[in-house]
């Protein structure tokens, strides 16, 4: 009886809910005494949000003012919501810093969200409409540009780093504006893909733009302290981009090569073809890679440029390498990979500025008896203290 009973408890354990990644998100700090609970992927209540921390900004803004004096009066506590450790500072820049952070990750999973492909009309295929898709890269340089703000505006006001989480270093904040500039344009290859308009040069144009972008994020992860749990699923992450960017830079670079006249430039566009067919299977196993490091994720179905490619790389790859078969035996002096292009990256960040400092902070109310706000507190708590000498007496 006790055995029927485990395996009749087992039949019915509830399937594992894997949630699909299109961007990659980080996991997101929220306030201890709060509780958030509010979907990721609930676009009106995250916009609700965002507008909430913009207000809060205004008057927070008024606590890292030097003639305030408050900037390490209070202590700040945050948990992660991955694994609710808390991070306590008195600090007001942490503060601001963590808050802007948050709106960020919250404007990423709105993004992340309109490109997991959805099934509208109940005919059991899912797609991301062209709009969808051009909100997201909205979206992205939205979030770029939140970051880049905490990078370079905020991160050179402290002193003291080393309590501070792994996922609020510079080099990996800086890391997740560039990346979110390589997925934008990583979504425009895709809807250049789509388009009978666009032409190679713009397709390879944007893959090695992408590509570009990539290469700079890894740049910026390589000086930071990776080794944690979202550490190497992130690192994973941009390692696969950065090899399908590849792949897809080198698969159209030999397109527009072969187009030549000469022996040289049919060799040279076989060698692109073989590097963008070997890329490719280096980024299926990073994919993987990814997927399966903690946090469990999947991928959605392919979309954008590599649904195109996953079909067309090893097809040309092959037709090609026997086409040209003959050349790359008579010229194998020439059977070097070429040099990509090098392009100016079209893609930036949105400017971001904080809000205007709450009018609250220019009352007077904020002053009594000529005294700053802190040491008013402080004679307070003197107040206090002498109050609770005379109970006891």
């Amino acid at each position: 009886m006790g055995c029927t009973a485990s395996l009749y408890a087992v039949g019915r354990r509830k399937k594992p809910n894997i949630p699909e990644v299109v961007i990659h998100v980080p996991p997101m700090r929220s306030p201890a005494q709060s509780d958030l609970q509010i979907s990721l992927k609930d676009g009106s209540a995250i916009s609700e949000l965002t507008r909430a921390l913009e207000e809060y900004l205004s008057l927070l803004i008024g606590l890292t003012k030097k003639e305030n004096g408050l900037e390490d009066l209070v202590e700040f506590n945050w948990k992660s919501l991955e694994d609710g450790r808390h991070v306590r500072l008195s600090n007001s820049w942490f503060e601001l810093l963590t808050v802007v952070h948050m709106m960020a990750i919250l404007i990423l999973s709105v993004a992340d969200s309109l490109m997991i492909p959805k099934d509208h009309s109940g005919s059991g295929i899912r797609i991301v409409s062209s709009d969808c898709k051009r909100d997201a890269v909205d979206l992205l340089l939205k979030a770029a540009g939140y970051l880049e703000f905490c990078v370079q505006e905020v991160w050179f006001t402290f002193q003291q780093i080393e309590r501070f989480p792994k996922g609020l270093q510079d080099g990996v904040l800086e890391a997740l504006s560039i990346q979110a500039l390589g997925q934008g344009t990583e979504v425009q290859l895709g809807l250049a893909v789509e388009s009978e308009k666009a032409t190679l040069s713009v397709k390879r144009r944007l893959a090695c733009e992408q590509l570009i972008y990539f290469g700079q994020a890894y740049h910026c992860l390589s000086g930071c302290d990776m080794n944690h749990g979202n550490g190497m699923k992130h690192l994973r992450f941009i390692k696969w981009k950065f090899l399908e960017a590849k792949a897809a830079a080198y698969y159209y670079h030999g397109l527009i090569l072969d187009k030549g006249n000469e022996p040289a430039c049919h060799v040279s566009s076989v060698c692109c073809f073989l590097a963008a067919e070997e890329l490719l299977t280096e980024s299926k196993k990073a994919g993987l890679s990814f997927c399966l490091a903690a946090p469990v994720t999947r991928s959605p179905p392919l979309w954008g440029a590599m649904k195109y490619l996953h079909q067309k790389i090893p097809e040309v790859a092959s037709r090609k390498s026997q086409m040209y078969g003959y050349l790359l035996e008579e010229e194998k002096a020439l059977q070097a990979l070429p040099d990509l292009p090098d392009f100016q990256l079209s893609l930036r960040p949105d400017n971001y500025a904080l809000p205007e400092m709450d009018e609250a902070w220019d009352r007077e109310t904020w002053k009594l008896q000529n005294q700053p706000l802190k040491k008013h507190l402080g004679d307070s708590d003197d107040e206090i203290e002498l109050s609770s000498d005379e109970i006891g007496e």
